[in-house]
């Protein structure tokens, strides 16, 4: 099978079985683009997350868009792409030819609760997975923890502040510990 095809159908399979959006989405492309394909590794899959957090668009398109790039330049990319996108578009315009019977259905209206709430674990399974192979450093440790904690005040007292704020935040203290660290480093040898 040709790489092309193999890009289509492997993220037209996680678009067409995966609930969430996007970062219900991570666990699974990693563990197709990882394990099973070996597409990437796991510090390009942690690259590529933070880079499409922070890109314009949704998370998973603009993974998917990477590892088809990063596989076979444009066609690849197209090709991951599109299948990413089909298979919630088709679904997407069926419900919304039969939208008003379709939500009177009281069973349909139980599994997207149920989906809801297994929806929230992949996330945190997906984020443990993440913790777990960061560098054990104290540094990234610390920015981590930083952030949490953030989002966990802004949660609870419900300040409306946008996670790509923490985000670049983090990365202004992350190039300027970087910085620091460099000049320093220079200072001391003379240069």
């Amino acid at each position: 099978m040709s790489i092309v095809l193999d890009l289509f159908l492997t993220f037209a399979k996680i678009g067409l079985f995966t609930f969430g959006g996007g970062y219900a989405m991570v666990a699974i492309i990693e563990d197709s683009c990882v394990r099973k394909k070996r597409w990437l590794t796991h510090d390009e899959m942690m690259d590529v997350t933070v880079i499409a957090e922070s890109t314009p668009g949704p998370i998973a398109i603009n993974c998917a868009t990477y590892v088809g790039y990063k596989q076979k330049g444009l066609a690849g990319a197209v090709a991951a792409t599109v299948g990413m996108v089909l298979p919630s578009f088709c679904i997407i315009f069926v419900i919304s030819v039969f939208l008003d019977d379709f939500l009177e259905i009281k069973w349909i209206a139980h599994a997207f609760a149920g989906v809801k709430a297994a929806v929230g674990i992949i996330i945190l399974d997906a984020g443990l997975k993440m913790v777990r192979k960061m560098q054990n450093k104290p540094f990234p440790r610390g920015i981590m923890i930083c952030s949490f904690a953030a989002m966990l005040v802004i949660d609870v007292l419900a300040l409306r502040v946008s996670t790509i704020i923490l985000m670049l935040i983090a990365a202004a203290v992350s190039l300027s510990v970087f910085l620091v660290r460099h000049w320093a480093g220079k200072e001391g040898t003379g240069r």
